[in-house]
Parts: C-alpha cells; sequence; structure tokens
C-alpha cells in the first residue's frame, strides 16, 4: 500500500465509544477515583491474579491498597513524595500502585532487571524521598541498591520486601486505613503523578513525566482496540513497571477484565499455567509467540487456549513469517486472501496478530482491532481523542495520553515542534483507511522483546573497554526477539575480544544482561558520514543477516 503523496497530513481518532459496564474515560479524575469506582460498580469481579494461586477482587484491591497506603503513611510517606519502587510482575506491584495513588504520591516505577548504574541513575533525578525493593529477585541482591541509597542519603526511607515466601497474603506493610487523611483532590489538569524512564536516544536515560489521566487514557488501547470486557483474561508476563502495566490496570478497573500476572518467564512452563487460567488475549512479543507456538504443537490437535481471542504485539513489529504461523498454529490455516480458517463469531480470528503503536511519551497511541481488515499489516487507527500529523514523512502526535514534559525540561524543546505536536522520530504513512503504518524510525534505539535499549548507554561502556579503540553499537534482525543489539569494534593495537568477554564486560560496568550486546562485529575503521556521525545504515547493511 503506498504512502500518500501529501507532505502534512493529519488523521484523528474516534470520540470515546461508551458500552454498558465500562467506565469512561471522561468520568475519572484520578486513579484513586478509578480503584473506587471499580470496586461499587463490580467489588466480586476477580480482576487480578498471579502465577502463585493469590486473586484479588476489585474490592478486595481497594482494601488492600488503603492498608498498604495506611502502612507506607505510617512509615513516614506523606502526600507529593516521590517514591521510587522496583518489583517484578506480581499482585503487590499492582496493589503498591494503587497504594500510592491513595497518598497522592508521585510514584517513579523502575523494572526489576535494572541493576546500580540504571536505579542510582534514576532515583537521583527524580529526588525520591522513598525506595522500595525486594530483598532478592532472580538470584540478585536489590536490597544493595536499597542500602546504598540510604548511606547516601540517611535523611531518607528505603522498603525492603522480602518475595522468598509465597503465602497467601501481601507482602506489604500494612497499617490502621482509618488514620489516613482523605484522597487527594485532583484538579481539572491533574499533578504529575508518575516518573517512567525511558532509554529514548541518548545515553542517558530519560525521566517522562506523566499525569492520572495521561496513563489511564492509555488504557484505551485495551478497552477500545482489544474490546475487553469481564470474561477477557489477559496474562501479562512482562514487567508492570512499565508504562503498559498501568495502561493494562486501568483497563481492568474500568472494564472488569482479568489481569494474570506472572513475574517469571518460562517458555516451556508459563504457556500452560497461562492456558489454565483461561487466557483469552496473549502477548506481547516475539520470544513469547514462539513459546506459545511451541507449546501448542506439542500440546497435540486440541486447542491448548479454546478462549483464544487472539495475539498482542508490542515494542516492535511483528515479522510476517511469524504471523503466518500463528495463524497456522491457532487459526487452523490462512487462507490466500490474508484471512484465517476457524474464524469467529464477532468476526476475529484466533491466530491474528493484532499490532498498536506508542511510546512511554505517548503510550498506546493507536491500535487494531481483532476485526480490522487489515490486522496485521498496520498499526491501527488512533485511538479516541488521538490526532496523528505527518511531517516530511514523521510521525507526530497529540492527545489525552501525551506526557507532561521531562524531567530535565533542556529536553522538552528536541521532542515538541512550535505547535506542540510530539515529534516521535517514527516514520511512517496514513492509509485510506485512516490506520498507520511505520517505516522505521530516526530515533537510534534497538527494541529487543519490546524492550527499548539505548545504542548510546552501551556504547558509552563499551568505549571505556581497553581492547577497544572504537566501537558502535546498532540493532539487527532477530527471529527470536525481534532485534539484538550488535557490537561493531574497531580493535586497540594488537588487542583482542570476544563476545563473552564484551557481554561480562558490560554487565560489570552496570548494565542490565539484556542491554549487553549478543553480537560482535570487527572492522578496521567505522563508516561516518560528512558531519562525522557513524553511518550506522551501512553497518546494519553489511551485518543483517542474510534473508
Amino acid at each position: 500500500m503506498a504512502p500518500h503523496s501529501a507532505a502534512d497530513q493529519i488523521v484523528t481518532g474516534p470520540a470515546a465509544r461508551p458500552r454498558p459496564g465500562v467506565i469512561g474515560i471522561d468520568e475519572i479524575t484520578g486513579l484513586w477515583d478509578l480503584v473506587e469506582q471499580s470496586a461499587r460498580l463490580r467489588p466480586d469481579a476477580v480482576i487480578l491474579a498471579d502465577d502463585h494461586g493469590r486473586a484479588l477482587t476489585a474490592a478486595q484491591l481497594r482494601d488492600a491498597a488503603e492498608d498498604a497506603a495506611a502502612g507506607l503513611a505510617e512509615r513516614g510517606v506523606a502526600f507529593g513524595d516521590v517514591v521510587s519502587w522496583q518489583l517484578p510482575t506480581i499482585l503487590e506491584a499492582a496493589v503498591l500502585m494503587a497504594a500510592c495513588a491513595r497518598l497522592g504520591v508521585v510514584q517513579n516505577p523502575i523494572i526489576a532487571l535494572l541493576r546500580e548504574r540504571e536505579v542510582e541513575f534514576m532515583v537521583e533525578q527524580v529526588d525520591a524521598a522513598v525506595l522500595i525493593v525486594p530483598e532478592r529477585w532472580k538470584g540478585y541482591r536489590h536490597a544493595d541498591i536499597a542500602e546504598a541509597f540510604l548511606a547516601r542519603h540517611p535523611e531518607r526511607r528505603a522498603l525492603v520486601i522480602d518475595l522468598d515466601t509465597v503465602g497467601t497474603g501481601l507482602r506489604l506493610p500494612v497499617g490502621d486505613r482509618s488514620e489516613l487523611p482523605p484522597p487527594p483532590q485532583v484538579s481539572d489538569a491533574g499533578p504529575v503523578r508518575w516518573i517512567y524512564y525511558t532509554s529514548g536516544t541518548t545515553a542517558a536515560p530519560k525521566g517522562v513525566r506523566h499525569t492520572d489521566r495521561s496513563v489511564i487514557a492509555s488504557s484505551n488501547g485495551i478497552t477500545d482496540g482489544q474490546r475487553t470486557d469481564t470474561t477477557s483474561v489477559l496474562p501479562i508476563p512482562w514487567p508492570l513497571a512499565h508504562i503498559g502495566g498501568i495502561a493494562m490496570l486501568g483497563a481492568a478497573l474500568r472494564t472488569g477484565c482479568r489481569l494474570v500476572l506472572f513475574d517469571t518467564w518460562d517458555p516451556e512452563r508459563t504457556p500452560y499455567r497461562m492456558a489454565d487460567h483461561g487466557s483469552t488475549n496473549l502477548g506481547s512479543a516475539m520470544p513469547f509467540f514462539h513459546a506459545y507456538i511451541s507449546a501448542q504443537r506439542a500440546h497435540g490437535d486440541s486447542p491448548l487456549f479454546p478462549d483464544l481471542r487472539g495475539f498482542i504485539a508490542g515494542g516492535a513489529p511483528t515479522p510476517q513469517e511469524v504471523q503466518r504461523e500463528l495463524r497456522e498454529v491457532f487459526g487452523r490455516g490462512e487462507r490466500s486472501d490474508g484471512g484465517c480458517d476457524g474464524e469467529r463469531s464477532d468476526g476475529g480470528c484466533h491466530g491474528a496478530v493484532l499490532d498498536a503503536w506508542g511510546m512511554t511519551e505517548f503510550p498506546v497511541a493507536t491500535s487494531q482491532s481483532f476485526d480490522d481488515p487489515d490486522i496485521g499489516r498496520s498499526v491501527g487507527p488512533p485511538m479516541p481523542g488521538v490526532r496523528v500529523r505527518i511531517v516530511d514523512g514523521e510521525l507526530r502526535l497529540k492527545g489525552p495520553q501525551l506526557f507532561s514534559g521531562y524531567i530535565d525540561r533542556s529536553l522538552d524543546a528536541r521532542v515538541f515542534d512550535d505547535d506542540g505536536w510530539l515529534c516521535t522520530g517514527d516514520l511512517g504513512f496514513i492509509d485510506e483507511l485512516g490506520h498507520i503504518h511505520i517505516d522505521g524510525r530516526r530515533k537510534d534505539i534497538i527494541i529487543r522483546n519490546a524492550e527499548n535499549i539505548s545504542a548510546g548507554e552501551v556504547e558509552e561502556v563499551i568505549l571505556t573497554h581497553p581492547a577497544v579503540a572504537d566501537a558502535t553499537v546498532i540493532g539487527l534482525p532477530d527471529p527470536r526477539t525481534g532485534e539484538r543489539a550488535c557490537a561493531v569494534v574497531v580493535l586497540a593495537v594488537d588487542a583482542t575480544l570476544t563476545l563473552a568477554e564484551l557481554s561480562a564486560y558490560c554487565h560489570t560496568g552496570g548494565l542490565a544482561r539484556f542491554k549487553c550486546p549478543e553480537q560482535l562485529e570487527f572492522a578496521d575503521s567505522l563508516p561516518r558520514l560528512p558531519m562525522g556521525k557513524v553511518n550506522k545504515s551501512a553497518l546494519r547493511d553489511r551485518f543483517s543477516p542474510t534473508p
């Protein structure tokens, strides 16, 4: 499908479509208000479960959040404090989100895979008053991060949670909720209540400021795009501390759909655990898709996921060959017109992959629906209230999900144009349906398993290695992870270097393992453009695998 010829196009998402039993965006003043509305509307609906046999109804979530809010308050956490928290995808993380909203603090969620280097930068930049971490998770002692934080700031507070023992209760502090002050009032504009970090295009991660309203608006992609309802079961095997986590929680509170939280991903076991929960929508990146395919083939001819509605892609486009395989395995065969056999009564397709597009600065800007005629071929139309503009091939955005600027305000001028549109750095076009297509990106990031990796951040570490005279990092296609970080290195005189040595050096230097290079190539020199920048396009062409 060819792009339009116009240099400047604008397409606007539809007005919000009220649905019975779904709490409308315009009815919500903030996250705590949404928690209370959900508890009143569907008190007995189970909206959260986890892989440890625990579950919470909407009313139980409200009560648990108030108990935890009171426990935090007794430990000195107060309205307006910045609370940095680093928890895996467990019930405690979701309850903590709601508890912080009850207190009116500013939340800084940090994914549990990050280590000292990244966490220290974030908590210092946001001026965190409180840091909450697990004592240990996946063999790593996060308590060391908390101890270092207190050593730098003895006047501040840290809460270390023991996750090694799993019972029926929640491993959060509990207090007397009758001692809590009244819930905070939210103005029309809404104060900043969230700070998420994105690698973006710079070496240092960027703190992205959001209000309750802007993050809750991102749930439209799940409520309107996926058309979730009380029968929907959405497993989450990725970090709830991502900005997508609050979008999912918002959708569960608004629609009564059930989120099932998985703190550990095992490609051989987790798909079967998801099936036990009756999962309907499966996401969200290629390692997961490959695991679902393997599990279904091992399971035999009967459907492993009998209630499956389709697959949700996030973070990077799903290759067409993977989409075809999903349709063949779960949709019982692809038709010549691109559809699939075994279609559902609502027009959807069991093996279809629903694509969406967004970023930390503007989460879930567009999303397909399972009944879209071009499913798997675009990232769908803009969500309600979202406007997409194309200028010189670049996609720009306005709408309710738009962030409130960076912590480092000097960065704002780089991403907003003179009319207040967010310059995404992504390239694309609008088709005749008003759907958005992504052609590429100007941003120098690598998307691995839906995680953003700043090439500049990795390069900073690699360039300090004594065997390296010059280096750059590029993203290359990977059938398992979407993209992988490839280091292209010019060696110092008489030096040698292996991939294992380089990856170990990067990890020792403070990078999370998923950011460490997975491929190493050598060059006599790096090709450069006239202004001196490394010509990464030439390197991608040189080192990309041959189809």
